[in-house]
């Protein structure tokens, strides 16, 4: 079984990390060698994922430890460049195991793929015509992939909507809704789209126009929630229950303002797009259908929220779109995203999406808490002392000395790390 709570991992070399890793996840430790080599994608396999391929851009590949996601525990790969992401999720995390982790759902992967029908003479009569022939065009639908209906997907259900206010005038949209199984979906439903177009347009005398998918995966839902004891929330001179409503209140601000609901929903992605680009997902779409999510009442507002129980302890929630996969595209080219699936042990998309949802909870309540006692910076700053240390030309054990004494003197700044580099070391620094 595997363990995500691994005691000092912080403090081992990177080697030492993926062979506690290999070791916790009862894996064979050659799986890992991929994070040692820019994440096991060379230049030829790169030059077969892109156009006018040049090379590779590496990012930063952290483990989200502590996660118990539906009373199992899951150690979480996390591709981002962004510090104090990482560390505050899984000190989340943590706090969440005294409340039994992260319980997590999701709905079937549902897809919705829409076909614009223009140039109609009456609009109300193409769409009850498209209805009559509903059973027909979901069975051309279904027999476009055999391989996916074997697995069980394919076309569900058929639905019309008219839009008449457009700037061109009125047209027709049909969704194509879509079971996608373990795939993301996009291929899948596209090509549907474009074999119904011509049927389409035998059907309304019309000229099918767009056939594409849509981002907003409002059928394809994840969900979780947890439960902090308020007594796991105290630390330093704040009480559990001044950080539990500092928490609650901060969420408050996010549900009413859309400008602190644009950064607040940010904070949710940092923890969502570090698991989704770790696995070779489509995290583009997914930043795409949680910002539409989250406008979807005609107020932008914000996709979690945070509240206390009878009890007092602090529960939080998070409903999002999720069109992840774990068959297909980058997940099943790229050397790194196959290492991480296997890392989680997840053995459906269903279970990729309950895990990412999760750390998108635990990064939500991570900067909820900051902000609400310490202040955003304290934790992001220290971290971010080591970059700026680093640009200044700050190696080896002088990073952390020329860190140390800026976060000591609350100066993050390069000119500074400079100035402390060229003191330690008696040289000039050339920038």
């Amino acid at each position: 079984m595997t363990s995500s709570r691994i005691s000092g991992f912080y403090n081992l070399t990177m080697d030492e990390r993926r062979a506690k890793l290999a070791e916790s996840a009862s894996l064979s430790p050659d799986l890992l060698a991929v994070y040692a080599t820019n994440g096991g994608l060379n230049a030829e396999a790169a030059d077969h994922m892109v156009e006018n391929a040049i090379g590779t851009h590496a990012l930063p590949l952290g483990i989200g430890l502590n996660f118990q996601v539906n009373r199992k525990d899951v150690l979480v790969p996390m591709a981002i460049e962004e510090p104090s992401v990482v560390a505050g999720a899984s000190f989340m995390a943590k706090l969440a195991r005294a409340g039994g982790g992260f319980i997590a759902t999701t709905t079937d992967p549902l897809m919705i793929g829409q076909i614009q029908v223009i140039n109609l003479v009456n609009l109300e009569e193409a769409k009850l015509k498209l209805y009559e022939h509903k059973a027909e065009l979901l069975a051309e639908a279904d027999s476009i992939d055999p391989v996916l209906k074997k697995f069980g997907g394919g076309a569900r259900d058929l639905e019309v909507r008219i839009i008449d206010d457009s700037p061109i005038g009125g047209f027709l949209v049909i969704h194509l809704i879509y079971d996608v199984r373990d795939a993301m979906g996009a291929n899948a439903v596209n090509t549907a789209c474009e074999k119904l177009a011509p049927h389409v347009e035998s059907i309304t005398g019309g000229h099918v126009h767009l056939r594409i998918l849509s981002n907003l995966a409002d059928r394809r839902i994840a969900r979780a929630r947890c439960m902090i004891p308020v007594k796991e929330l105290a630390f330093a001179d704040f009480s559990g229950e001044s950080v539990r409503d500092g928490i609650i209140a901060a969420y408050a601000f996010a549900a009413s303002d859309p400008y602190r609901a644009a950064t607040h929903n940010k904070g949710i992605m940092n923890g969502v797009d570090a698991v989704v680009i770790a696995t070779g997902n489509d995290w583009r779409a997914i930043e795409a259908g949680a910002h539409a999510y989250a406008a979807r009442s005609g107020k932008y507002t914000s996709l979690s929220t945070w509240n206390k129980d009878k009890d007092g302890n602090l529960v939080g929630t998070l409903e999002m779109p999720m069109a992840v996969g774990i068959v297909g595209g980058a997940t099943k080219v790229h050397p790194a995203a196959q290492a991480a699936i296997k890392l989680m042990g997840v053995k459906t998309a269903s279970e990729l999406a309950e895990i990412i949802i999760s750390v998108g909870l635990a990064q939500n309540m991570a900067a909820l808490r900051a902000l609400a006692t310490e202040g955003i910076q304290r934790g992001h700053m220290s971290l971010h002392a080591r970059q700026v240390a680093i640009a200044a030309g700050a190696s080896g054990e002088l990073i952390e000395k020329v860190a140390a004494q800026m976060v000591a003197e609350k100066v993050v700044r390069s000119d500074r790390a400079e100035e402390l580099v060229r003191e330690y070391t008696g040289t000039q620094v050339h920038t």
